[in-house]
């Protein structure tokens, strides 16, 4: 035996289905499609999910929750975070620059500082959120905690209604 004449196992390689050449081949005419309906046409393709006319399973089951339109998510941050932050920049005030440029935040988000870990520099930290727990750990470390005055919206300057 060698590379010349090695042949597939027996059985395991089927012969090519030739669809439409005459009768004498058991697949000519309707070239194994069945009598007319949408199948035995040229471009058929059955929708994805269709189940024959049963009931689909994304109609049969409830529908669920809904999403919040108005919800504002929050970027978390933890003390520990901000420790190695300190300990690499020693920056003595932590805002979103600071944070944008060590890739701890994207333009745009929120940032909420959460108490895991431990915080011992003394540091000013400006975020939009805080968990009381994260506020007192900064204070108690002899550091800041300032969140940013929220630009005023149109529709909830003073005076005017909606």
């Amino acid at each position: 035996m060698n590379l010349s004449n090695l042949k597939p196992a027996k059985g395991s390689v089927r012969e090519r289905k030739r669809v439409g050449r005459g009768q004498g081949s058991g697949m000519g005419g309707t070239s194994t499609r069945g009598h007319k309906g949408a199948q035995s046409r040229s471009g058929y393709s059955r929708k994805l999910h269709f189940e024959g006319g049963q009931m689909p399973l994304q109609r049969r089951v409830p529908k669920f929750g809904f999403k919040n339109p108005t919800r504002v998510e929050y970027k978390p941050i933890n003390l520990d975070t901000l420790q190695i932050l300190f300990d690499k920049t020693n920056a003595a005030v932590i805002d979103e620059t600071v944070l944008q440029q060590n890739g701890l935040m994207a333009k745009g988000d929120l940032i909420k500082v959460l108490n895991r870990g431990e915080l011992k520099a003394s540091v000013e930290v400006h975020a939009h959120a805080f968990s009381a727990s994260a506020k007192e750990a900064i204070e108690k470390a002899g550091g800041k905690a300032v969140v940013p005055a929220q630009p005023v919206r149109a529709n909830e300057k003073e005076g005017e209604k909606n």
